[in-house]
Protein backbone atom coordinates (compact mmCIF):
# COMPACT_ATOMS: atom_id res chain seq x y z
CA UNK A 1 0.00 0.00 0.00
CA UNK A 2 1.25 3.62 -0.67
CA UNK A 3 0.49 5.30 2.31
CA UNK A 4 2.45 8.28 1.97
CA UNK A 5 -0.07 8.65 -1.27
CA UNK A 6 -2.92 7.70 0.12
CA UNK A 7 -2.96 10.38 2.94
CA UNK A 8 -1.92 13.27 0.67
CA UNK A 9 -4.60 12.49 -1.31
CA UNK A 10 -6.96 12.76 2.04
CA UNK A 11 -5.71 16.01 3.05
CA UNK A 12 -6.24 17.79 -0.52
CA UNK A 13 -9.85 15.91 -0.81
CA UNK A 14 -10.52 17.18 2.51
CA UNK A 15 -8.76 20.96 2.87
CA UNK A 16 -9.42 21.54 -1.44
CA UNK A 17 -12.65 19.83 -1.79
CA UNK A 18 -11.27 17.57 -4.52
CA UNK A 19 -12.53 14.50 -5.08
CA UNK A 20 -9.86 11.95 -4.65
CA UNK A 21 -10.84 9.73 -8.21
CA UNK A 22 -10.42 13.68 -10.22
CA UNK A 23 -6.86 13.18 -8.26
CA UNK A 24 -5.72 9.55 -9.02
CA UNK A 25 -6.78 10.78 -13.09
CA UNK A 26 -4.42 13.72 -12.71
CA UNK A 27 -1.55 11.20 -11.51
CA UNK A 28 -2.65 8.76 -14.14
CA UNK A 29 -2.29 11.69 -16.74
CA UNK A 30 1.09 12.58 -15.08
CA UNK A 31 2.60 9.48 -16.07
CA UNK A 32 1.35 9.37 -19.16
CA UNK A 33 3.03 12.57 -20.09
CA UNK A 34 6.13 11.65 -18.09
CA UNK A 35 6.39 8.52 -20.08
CA UNK A 36 5.96 10.46 -23.12
CA UNK A 37 8.85 12.93 -22.33
CA UNK A 38 10.83 9.83 -21.49
CA UNK A 39 10.12 7.66 -24.36
CA UNK A 40 8.86 10.57 -27.08
CA UNK A 41 5.53 8.48 -27.08
CA UNK A 42 3.29 7.10 -25.03
CA UNK A 43 0.43 5.61 -27.08
CA UNK A 44 0.88 1.96 -26.13
CA UNK A 45 1.37 3.21 -22.27
CA UNK A 46 -1.03 1.98 -20.07
CA UNK A 47 -1.29 3.08 -16.22
CA UNK A 48 -3.49 1.16 -13.87
CA UNK A 49 -3.90 2.94 -10.12
CA UNK A 50 -5.48 0.77 -7.91
CA UNK A 51 -8.32 2.92 -5.90
CA UNK A 52 -8.33 1.38 -2.32
CA UNK A 53 -4.74 1.31 -1.71
CA UNK A 54 -3.11 3.55 -4.37
CA UNK A 55 -0.57 1.65 -5.64
CA UNK A 56 -0.09 2.08 -9.14
CA UNK A 57 1.79 0.09 -12.13
CA UNK A 58 3.16 1.63 -15.58
CA UNK A 59 3.43 -0.88 -18.08
CA UNK A 60 3.55 -0.69 -21.99
CA UNK A 61 1.55 -2.89 -24.19
CA UNK A 62 3.96 -4.70 -27.17
CA UNK A 63 4.08 -7.38 -29.91
CA UNK A 64 5.77 -10.04 -30.29
CA UNK A 65 7.78 -10.33 -32.93
CA UNK A 66 11.08 -12.29 -34.72
CA UNK A 67 12.32 -8.78 -35.47
CA UNK A 68 12.15 -6.04 -33.78
CA UNK A 69 11.90 -2.45 -35.77
CA UNK A 70 10.19 -0.72 -33.20
CA UNK A 71 11.58 -1.43 -29.49
CA UNK A 72 8.55 0.83 -28.14
CA UNK A 73 6.24 -0.89 -29.83
CA UNK A 74 7.52 -4.62 -29.82
CA UNK A 75 9.53 -7.18 -28.36
CA UNK A 76 11.27 -10.32 -29.51
CA UNK A 77 10.27 -13.39 -29.62
CA UNK A 78 13.40 -14.86 -27.47
CA UNK A 79 12.48 -11.81 -24.73
CA UNK A 80 9.46 -12.94 -24.54
CA UNK A 81 9.50 -16.17 -24.14
CA UNK A 82 11.79 -15.46 -21.34
CA UNK A 83 8.93 -13.68 -19.30
CA UNK A 84 7.07 -16.62 -20.21
CA UNK A 85 7.41 -19.41 -22.32
CA UNK A 86 3.74 -19.56 -23.73
CA UNK A 87 4.12 -16.77 -25.56
CA UNK A 88 3.80 -16.47 -29.37
CA UNK A 89 4.51 -13.96 -32.05
CA UNK A 90 1.75 -11.97 -32.75
CA UNK A 91 0.67 -11.89 -29.28
CA UNK A 92 0.46 -8.91 -27.12
CA UNK A 93 2.34 -8.59 -23.78
CA UNK A 94 2.24 -6.23 -20.70
CA UNK A 95 5.99 -4.91 -20.23
CA UNK A 96 6.47 -3.18 -16.84
CA UNK A 97 8.08 -0.03 -16.82
CA UNK A 98 10.05 1.51 -14.24
CA UNK A 99 9.10 5.01 -13.35
CA UNK A 100 11.76 6.23 -11.48
CA UNK A 101 13.99 5.55 -14.02
CA UNK A 102 12.64 8.71 -15.74
CA UNK A 103 14.57 11.87 -16.14
CA UNK A 104 14.54 15.16 -14.13
CA UNK A 105 12.20 17.13 -17.24
CA UNK A 106 10.37 14.26 -17.33
CA UNK A 107 9.61 13.69 -13.76
CA UNK A 108 8.99 17.85 -13.20
CA UNK A 109 6.11 18.00 -16.25
CA UNK A 110 4.23 15.00 -14.61
CA UNK A 111 4.63 17.10 -11.70
CA UNK A 112 3.46 19.89 -13.39
CA UNK A 113 0.37 18.22 -14.71
CA UNK A 114 -0.75 17.14 -11.61
CA UNK A 115 -0.24 20.84 -9.99
CA UNK A 116 -1.83 22.36 -12.79
CA UNK A 117 -5.30 19.43 -12.31
CA UNK A 118 -5.11 20.68 -8.43
CA UNK A 119 -4.89 24.47 -9.22
CA UNK A 120 -8.01 23.49 -11.79
CA UNK A 121 -10.19 21.34 -9.47
CA UNK A 122 -9.63 24.23 -6.80
CA UNK A 123 -10.96 27.16 -8.47
CA UNK A 124 -13.88 24.82 -9.73
CA UNK A 125 -14.83 24.10 -6.44
CA UNK A 126 -14.57 27.17 -4.92
CA UNK A 127 -16.52 29.05 -8.05
CA UNK A 128 -19.34 26.24 -8.02
CA UNK A 129 -19.75 26.37 -4.11
CA UNK A 130 -19.87 30.05 -4.22
CA UNK A 131 -21.93 30.02 -7.42
CA UNK A 132 -24.84 28.77 -4.82
CA UNK A 133 -23.98 31.54 -2.49
CA UNK A 134 -25.54 33.93 -5.27
CA UNK A 135 -28.15 36.47 -3.47
CA UNK A 136 -27.26 35.14 0.11
CA UNK A 137 -25.64 37.37 3.22
CA UNK A 138 -22.16 36.23 4.08
CA UNK A 139 -19.92 37.99 6.84
CA UNK A 140 -16.76 38.73 5.65
CA UNK A 141 -13.21 40.17 7.15
CA UNK A 142 -11.99 44.26 5.70
CA UNK A 143 -8.51 43.86 4.48
CA UNK A 144 -7.60 46.98 2.25
CA UNK A 145 -8.63 49.75 0.40
CA UNK A 146 -8.09 49.45 -3.44
CA UNK A 147 -8.82 52.46 -4.72
CA UNK A 148 -12.35 53.42 -4.07
CA UNK A 149 -13.23 49.95 -3.35
CA UNK A 150 -12.88 47.18 -0.96
CA UNK A 151 -11.31 44.15 -0.83
CA UNK A 152 -12.82 41.86 1.35
CA UNK A 153 -11.82 38.20 2.77
CA UNK A 154 -14.63 35.61 2.83
CA UNK A 155 -12.14 32.89 3.85
CA UNK A 156 -10.66 30.78 0.79
CA UNK A 157 -11.19 33.80 -1.11
CA UNK A 158 -11.67 37.64 -1.85
CA UNK A 159 -14.70 39.71 -2.74
CA UNK A 160 -14.87 43.04 -3.88
CA UNK A 161 -17.03 45.62 -2.63
CA UNK A 162 -17.36 48.31 -5.47
CA UNK A 163 -17.80 52.14 -4.42
CA UNK A 164 -20.98 51.78 -6.19
CA UNK A 165 -22.37 49.06 -3.33
CA UNK A 166 -21.03 50.92 -0.54
CA UNK A 167 -22.97 53.46 1.85
CA UNK A 168 -21.47 56.35 1.09
CA UNK A 169 -21.42 57.56 4.76
CA UNK A 170 -20.11 54.03 5.99
CA UNK A 171 -15.87 54.27 6.67
CA UNK A 172 -14.63 50.71 7.03
CA UNK A 173 -11.31 49.49 9.10
CA UNK A 174 -8.77 46.75 8.62
CA UNK A 175 -9.90 43.96 10.59
CA UNK A 176 -13.77 44.89 10.58
CA UNK A 177 -16.17 42.44 10.13
CA UNK A 178 -19.35 42.89 8.17
CA UNK A 179 -22.07 41.39 6.48
CA UNK A 180 -22.21 42.04 2.64
CA UNK A 181 -24.64 40.11 0.08
CA UNK A 182 -23.13 38.24 -2.67
CA UNK A 183 -24.50 39.66 -5.79
CA UNK A 184 -22.24 37.53 -8.36
CA UNK A 185 -19.97 35.07 -8.95
CA UNK A 186 -17.83 34.87 -12.14
CA UNK A 187 -14.75 32.14 -12.99
CA UNK A 188 -12.01 33.74 -14.34
CA UNK A 189 -8.34 32.34 -14.52
CA UNK A 190 -7.22 33.18 -11.31
CA UNK A 191 -10.26 31.69 -9.46
CA UNK A 192 -13.76 33.01 -9.11
CA UNK A 193 -14.12 36.73 -9.04
CA UNK A 194 -16.95 37.30 -6.28
CA UNK A 195 -18.71 41.24 -5.88
CA UNK A 196 -21.13 41.75 -3.19
CA UNK A 197 -23.07 44.81 -1.87
CA UNK A 198 -24.02 46.65 1.12
CA UNK A 199 -26.57 48.72 -0.88
CA UNK A 200 -29.27 46.00 -2.61
CA UNK A 201 -32.85 45.69 -1.03
CA UNK A 202 -31.81 42.13 -0.57
CA UNK A 203 -29.45 42.14 1.89
CA UNK A 204 -32.13 43.98 4.23
CA UNK A 205 -34.82 40.83 3.14
CA UNK A 206 -31.74 37.85 3.91
CA UNK A 207 -31.16 39.68 7.16
CA UNK A 208 -34.91 39.46 8.18
CA UNK A 209 -34.78 36.00 7.43
CA UNK A 210 -32.25 34.92 9.33
CA UNK A 211 -33.05 37.13 12.15
CA UNK A 212 -37.13 36.38 12.50
CA UNK A 213 -37.75 32.65 12.16
CA UNK A 214 -41.42 33.40 10.90
CA UNK A 215 -40.19 34.80 7.88
CA UNK A 216 -37.42 32.25 7.42
CA UNK A 217 -39.78 29.31 7.71
CA UNK A 218 -42.61 31.27 5.57
CA UNK A 219 -44.92 32.03 8.22
CA UNK A 220 -44.33 35.52 7.62
CA UNK A 221 -43.69 36.89 3.91
CA UNK A 222 -41.69 39.62 3.01
CA UNK A 223 -43.68 40.88 -0.05
CA UNK A 224 -42.11 44.11 -1.05
CA UNK A 225 -38.95 46.39 -0.34
CA UNK A 226 -38.21 49.73 -1.04
CA UNK A 227 -34.30 51.01 0.14
CA UNK A 228 -33.01 54.19 0.24
CA UNK A 229 -29.07 52.45 1.57
CA UNK A 230 -28.19 54.18 4.42
CA UNK A 231 -30.88 56.81 5.30
CA UNK A 232 -34.10 54.27 5.33
CA UNK A 233 -35.93 51.46 4.06
CA UNK A 234 -39.35 50.30 4.09
CA UNK A 235 -40.36 46.84 3.81
CA UNK A 236 -44.07 45.11 3.49
CA UNK A 237 -44.54 42.08 5.11
CA UNK A 238 -47.87 39.65 5.04
CA UNK A 239 -48.49 37.15 7.61
CA UNK A 240 -49.75 33.13 6.06
CA UNK A 241 -51.28 32.18 9.58
CA UNK A 242 -54.38 34.30 10.94
CA UNK A 243 -52.85 34.44 14.54
CA UNK A 244 -49.22 35.91 13.80
CA UNK A 245 -48.80 39.39 13.49
CA UNK A 246 -46.41 40.24 10.45
CA UNK A 247 -45.18 43.18 12.14
CA UNK A 248 -44.95 42.18 15.31
CA UNK A 249 -43.06 39.66 14.05
CA UNK A 250 -40.27 41.26 12.42
CA UNK A 251 -40.63 44.16 15.00
CA UNK A 252 -39.41 41.54 17.98
CA UNK A 253 -39.68 41.92 21.46
CA UNK A 254 -38.79 45.55 22.63
CA UNK A 255 -37.94 45.91 19.16
CA UNK A 256 -34.90 43.48 19.68
CA UNK A 257 -34.97 41.49 16.40
CA UNK A 258 -35.60 44.76 14.23
CA UNK A 259 -32.64 46.66 16.18
CA UNK A 260 -30.19 44.20 15.32
CA UNK A 261 -30.98 44.56 11.84
CA UNK A 262 -30.63 48.52 12.39
CA UNK A 263 -27.29 47.55 14.10
CA UNK A 264 -26.04 45.53 11.29
CA UNK A 265 -26.97 48.52 8.79
CA UNK A 266 -25.35 51.30 10.76
CA UNK A 267 -28.42 52.92 12.18
CA UNK A 268 -30.76 52.68 8.56
CA UNK A 269 -33.77 53.17 9.72
CA UNK A 270 -36.40 50.55 8.53
CA UNK A 271 -40.67 50.84 8.33
CA UNK A 272 -41.98 48.16 8.70
CA UNK A 273 -45.73 47.90 7.12
CA UNK A 274 -48.71 44.95 6.62
CA UNK A 275 -49.41 44.04 3.01
CA UNK A 276 -52.67 44.58 1.79
CA UNK A 277 -54.15 43.33 -1.87
CA UNK A 278 -55.96 46.39 -1.92
CA UNK A 279 -54.16 48.69 -3.37
CA UNK A 280 -55.33 51.51 -1.98
CA UNK A 281 -55.12 50.28 1.64
CA UNK A 282 -51.22 49.23 0.44
CA UNK A 283 -50.57 52.72 -0.20
CA UNK A 284 -51.71 53.95 3.12
CA UNK A 285 -50.31 51.82 5.19
CA UNK A 286 -46.79 52.80 2.82
CA UNK A 287 -47.23 56.62 3.65
CA UNK A 288 -46.43 55.51 7.63
CA UNK A 289 -46.34 57.82 9.56
CA UNK A 290 -48.21 59.80 8.57
CA UNK A 291 -51.93 60.02 8.71
CA UNK A 292 -54.10 59.34 5.55
CA UNK A 293 -57.60 60.81 4.79
CA UNK A 294 -58.65 58.70 1.73
CA UNK A 295 -56.70 57.16 -1.25
CA UNK A 296 -58.24 56.16 -4.70
CA UNK A 297 -56.10 54.22 -6.53
CA UNK A 298 -56.52 53.00 -10.55
CA UNK A 299 -55.06 49.59 -10.88
CA UNK A 300 -55.09 50.62 -14.74
CA UNK A 301 -52.48 53.24 -15.27
CA UNK A 302 -51.15 52.33 -11.68
CA UNK A 303 -51.16 55.96 -10.07
CA UNK A 304 -53.21 57.13 -7.17
CA UNK A 305 -54.72 60.14 -5.92
CA UNK A 306 -53.83 60.90 -1.57
CA UNK A 307 -55.52 63.29 0.58
CA UNK A 308 -54.17 64.06 3.84
CA UNK A 309 -54.64 66.45 6.57
CA UNK A 310 -52.94 70.20 5.76
CA UNK A 311 -50.42 69.12 8.47
CA UNK A 312 -49.74 65.90 7.70
CA UNK A 313 -48.77 67.01 3.90
CA UNK A 314 -44.93 67.75 4.94
CA UNK A 315 -45.20 64.18 6.86
CA UNK A 316 -46.77 62.22 4.14
CA UNK A 317 -43.75 63.67 1.40
CA UNK A 318 -41.08 63.59 4.01
CA UNK A 319 -37.69 64.93 3.99
CA UNK A 320 -36.57 65.82 0.01
CA UNK A 321 -39.75 63.46 -0.77
CA UNK A 322 -38.31 60.31 1.00
CA UNK A 323 -41.34 58.97 2.50
CA UNK A 324 -43.39 59.50 -0.94
CA UNK A 325 -40.73 58.30 -2.80
CA UNK A 326 -39.82 55.16 -1.11
CA UNK A 327 -44.12 54.74 -0.52
CA UNK A 328 -44.40 55.00 -4.52
CA UNK A 329 -41.09 52.03 -5.19
CA UNK A 330 -43.30 49.64 -2.55
CA UNK A 331 -46.76 49.94 -3.82
CA UNK A 332 -45.80 50.70 -7.60
CA UNK A 333 -47.99 53.32 -8.29
CA UNK A 334 -47.53 56.74 -8.72
CA UNK A 335 -48.70 58.70 -6.16
CA UNK A 336 -49.89 62.23 -5.81
CA UNK A 337 -50.32 63.76 -2.40
CA UNK A 338 -52.29 67.45 -1.84
CA UNK A 339 -53.62 68.73 1.76
CA UNK A 340 -57.05 67.93 2.49
CA UNK A 341 -56.77 72.32 1.44
CA UNK A 342 -55.53 72.07 -1.93
CA UNK A 343 -57.90 69.17 -2.42
CA UNK A 344 -60.71 71.40 -1.73
CA UNK A 345 -59.11 74.17 -3.97
CA UNK A 346 -59.05 71.57 -6.89
CA UNK A 347 -62.31 69.76 -5.89
CA UNK A 348 -61.30 66.83 -5.51
CA UNK A 349 -63.97 66.09 -3.42
CA UNK A 350 -66.51 66.72 -5.49
CA UNK A 351 -64.89 64.28 -8.38
CA UNK A 352 -65.10 61.51 -5.91
CA UNK A 353 -68.49 62.12 -5.30
CA UNK A 354 -68.04 63.38 -1.57
CA UNK A 355 -69.97 66.42 -0.12
CA UNK A 356 -67.21 68.15 1.69
CA UNK A 357 -68.63 71.32 3.60
CA UNK A 358 -66.00 73.65 5.21
CA UNK A 359 -62.77 73.14 7.12
CA UNK A 360 -65.14 72.32 10.59
CA UNK A 361 -65.95 69.31 9.29
CA UNK A 362 -64.51 66.83 11.71
CA UNK A 363 -63.20 64.11 9.94
CA UNK A 364 -65.09 61.08 12.11
CA UNK A 365 -67.88 62.87 10.23
CA UNK A 366 -66.65 62.43 6.78
CA UNK A 367 -64.93 59.19 7.16
CA UNK A 368 -68.41 58.08 7.66
CA UNK A 369 -70.13 60.26 5.01
CA UNK A 370 -66.99 58.55 3.14
CA UNK A 371 -68.08 54.97 3.56
CA UNK A 372 -71.77 55.57 3.24
CA UNK A 373 -70.28 55.56 -1.03
CA UNK A 374 -69.36 52.19 -0.79
CA UNK A 375 -66.15 52.62 -2.90
CA UNK A 376 -64.07 49.75 -2.02
CA UNK A 377 -61.15 51.42 -4.19
CA UNK A 378 -60.92 54.12 -1.55
CA UNK A 379 -59.08 53.55 2.00
CA UNK A 380 -59.90 55.89 4.64
CA UNK A 381 -57.45 55.99 7.73
CA UNK A 382 -57.20 57.03 11.53
CA UNK A 383 -59.25 58.80 14.14
CA UNK A 384 -57.33 61.75 14.97
CA UNK A 385 -57.94 64.43 12.38
CA UNK A 386 -57.45 67.41 14.35
CA UNK A 387 -55.10 66.42 17.06
CA UNK A 388 -51.77 67.26 15.06
CA UNK A 389 -49.13 69.09 16.90
CA UNK A 390 -46.14 71.07 15.42
CA UNK A 391 -43.80 68.30 15.50
CA UNK A 392 -46.32 65.60 14.15
CA UNK A 393 -45.52 68.30 10.61
CA UNK A 394 -41.76 67.49 10.25
CA UNK A 395 -40.66 64.36 8.82
CA UNK A 396 -40.25 61.81 11.25
CA UNK A 397 -38.40 58.93 10.61
CA UNK A 398 -41.08 56.25 12.17
CA UNK A 399 -38.79 53.00 12.74
CA UNK A 400 -42.09 50.59 13.68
Amino acid sequence: MNKELLEALNILEKENNISKETLLEAIENSLLTACKNHFGKADNVKVSINRDTCDFNVFAEKEVVETVEDPLLQISLADAKMANPKYEVGDVIHCQIDSKKFGRIATQNAKNVILQKIREEGRKSLFNDWTCQEREVVTGIVQRYLGRNVSINLGKVDAILNETEMVRSEVFKATERIKVLVLEVKDTPKGPRISVSRTHPDLVKRLFESEVTEVKDGTVEIKAIAREAGSRTKIAVKSNEVNVDPVGACVGLNGARVNSIVNELRGEKIDIISWDDNPAYLIENALSPAKVICVVADEESKEAQVIVPDYQLSLAIGKEGQNARLAARLTGYKIDIKSETQARELGLFEELGLEYQDASTSFEDFRNEYQEGGDKEVSDYQEEYQSGSPEDSQDGNNQE
